[in-house]
């Protein structure tokens, strides 16, 4: 197995092991019990244990972020003097890494001239060295500037059960991030699927945007030791770029549940007793210590799109409610819409933004966004009338907000660039003063004679008109 597992420092400090469980290993030290979360090596650096507890004077108990397949009571553990540690540098852009900062791309090894080593566990930046100033961070997709705006240098959740375009949504951002924004993208998988990753290595390559990226994967297959640790790993590349080459970071997380779960089964591993519907007990401790390193200092800003699995689409569920507070922004995605077509099947009265207020968005924007969500919620209260008496039983003025919403629900749908290839449809980037001025004449009823159709997957309304005129 070829890996660096964190250049070794020198240290004769030995232990033996003693008991192994799984990914849990017990370690006894004699000479010096090394720190919580010191870096051990086993098997000559085959085996990498992180630890986690001290038992007593002699007895160290960590976990494994490797397989321990191999590993023997009484075999000779290295403590390697210091925690597990990243690359950073401008010789990690256009590479995929493991957790350890091994290369996986089958590229040439790193330049250790263009790389530093640097520690995974970092403080979150103080209150004082934070930027206040909220501005608006534009995706090019109408739906998402419309009503769920985000933040430069916040934090915003997809949410979603198992198929319903969390990823689509994460690789549509990123292609339509490039035109516009011209800071570094990290693409941190933790959990993922390695036909995923590799996908979207391809898809990056061929979009040539990956010199200004950087991607880290801690696969399904991996020991939970290993996906726990991929999230820090990310944030120590992403806090390198912020904060020494002061530029904007992109960083995104396909998905923050896997990293709570990783974190649940190191917990069972470890013995604890655990919380509410069986996550560990440390959920909200852990959590915060990843998502407040996310942020925007005066050297530069962390933006993160985060995809979370809702389990069983229970957004009562732990794992969901803890991610909820930490986001300026939540985009819920939908089953109900993506069985309707409605993509991407964003839940238009359950997502929100903390950014969707008239002293950062404006006056206009907010006016609109309000009105477009009074529209859909009694479009929505009116639909068990529908359903039972039909719309004809509608008075006039409900047939009206009837027609405005089913025209505003197709409006809001996009062609993706990211779905080209399966739909057959023209990716379409549009801005946001389009987005605004298309929902505005529909409010107006100025596309009541259009039939709903035309409003379907279009980028700008201007589409409408000239689709007409042909």
């Amino acid at each position: 197995m070829n890996t660096n597992m964190n250049k070794k420092t020198t240290s004769s400090n030995l232990g033996s092991v003693v008991s192994i469980r799984g990914s849990v290993v017990d370690i006894r030290f004699d000479k010096k019990l090394p720190p919580i979360y010191s870096l051990l090596h086993a098997k000559e650096g085959a085996i990498a244990i992180e630890v986690l507890a001290q038992l007593d004077a002699r007895l160290v108990r960590g976990i494994a972020l490797t397989p321990t397949q191999g590993l023997a009571r009484g075999m000779k553990v290295e403590d390697t003097g210091g925690p597990l540690k990243a690359p950073v540098g401008k010789g990690i852009l256009s590479r995929m890494f493991d957790v350890f900062g091994n290369v996986i791309d089958r590229q040439a090894a790193l330049v250790p001239s263009e790389i530093e080593w640097r520690t995974v566990h970092h403080a979150p930046p103080p209150l004082t060295k934070r930027s206040a100033k909220s501005e608006i961070f534009e995706t090019g997709i109408k739906v998402i500037d419309v009503l769920v705006p985000l933040e430069r240098g916040g934090k915003a959740g997809l949410f979603g059960g198992a198929g319903v375009g969390k990823t689509v949504l994460l690789t549509e951002m990123i292609h339509n991030m490039i035109g516009h924004h011209s800071g570094i993208s990290i693409f941190c998988g933790i959990g993922e699927r390695c036909r995923e990753g590799e996908e979207l290595y391809r898809d990056m390559k061929a979009a040539g945007v990956l010199p200004n990226m950087v991607m880290i994967f801690g696969q399904m297959n991996e020991p939970s030791g290993s996906r726990f640790r991929v999230g820090h790993a990310a944030l120590t590349m992403a806090e390198y770029f912020r904060d020494n080459e002061h530029r904007d970071v992109l960083l995104l997380i396909d998905n923050i549940f896997r990293f709570i779960q990783a974190g649940m089964e190191i917990s069972g591993l470890m013995g604890q007793m655990p919380s509410r519907l069986g996550y560990q007990p440390t959920l909200g401790t852990e959590l915060s210590q990843l998502e407040e390193r996310i942020a925007n200092t005066d050297a530069g800003a962390i933006t993160s799109i985060q995809a979370v699995y809702v389990p069983a689409d229970d957004l009562t569920d732990p794992a969901a409610v803890h991610t909820f507070s930490h986001l300026s922004a939540s985009i819920v995605l939908s089953r109900k819409r993506a069985s309707e077509g409605l993509y991407p099947s964003v839940d238009l009265l359950q997502s929100s933004s903390k950014m969707a207020t008239p002293t950062i968005v404006g006056e206009r924007h907010y006016q609109l966004a309000q009105e477009i969500r009074r529209t859909l919620a009694q479009y929505e209260n009116l639909k068990d009338i529908i359903a039972m008496l039909g719309l004809e039983q509608l008075a006039a003025e409900d047939r009206k907000i009837v027609a405005r919403a089913r025209r505003l629900e197709r409006f809001l749908t996009q062609p993706f660039f990211a779905t080209e290839q399966f739909s057959g449809i023209k990716g379409k980037l549009v801005s946001l003063k389009d987005s605004l001025d298309g929902c505005e004449q529909i409010l107006h009823d100025e596309f009541k004679d259009y039939p709903e159709s035309a409003l379907y997957m279009i980028g700008a309304i201007g589409e409408v008109k000239k689709e007409e005129v042909k």
